[in-house]
């Protein structure tokens, strides 16, 4: 798993979203407004690019996994994957304690 830092606040984030959005009809294209405000706000144009999407998703105007059910579906894994370990313990503890009781009665 990679971990990364988040150079950008969410406000800046969310306004450059905003103008890419109510200024793409100024430009011939989405990705010439993405590179002109890009540059503006000091990201690449990917990275913009990449945070228009991800709003459009959240907003439902595009197909995908809103941030927070996206969100929600992590935090769920990680609960599994702690109790699936958890359970393992307990089941190597009671093998464990269980042949020790066979151990002790066989003496």
């Amino acid at each position: 798993m990679s971990k990364t830092t988040n150079k950008y606040s969410p406000e800046v984030r969310e306004r450059a979203v905003r103008l890419v959005l109510d200024n793409q009809g100024q430009h011939s294209s989405r990705w010439q407004a993405i590179m002109s405000i890009s540059a503006k706000i000091g990201c690449s144009a990917h990275t913009l690019n990449e945070w228009v999407k991800k709003a459009e998703v959240d907003s439902g105007k595009r197909a995908g996994v809103p941030t927070d059910v996206a969100d929600r579906m992590k935090a769920l894994e990680r609960e599994n994957r702690e109790l699936r370990q958890a359970n393992e313990i307990l089941r190597k503890a009671s093998a464990y304690f269980a042949m020790a009781e066979l151990d002790r009665r066989s003496k």
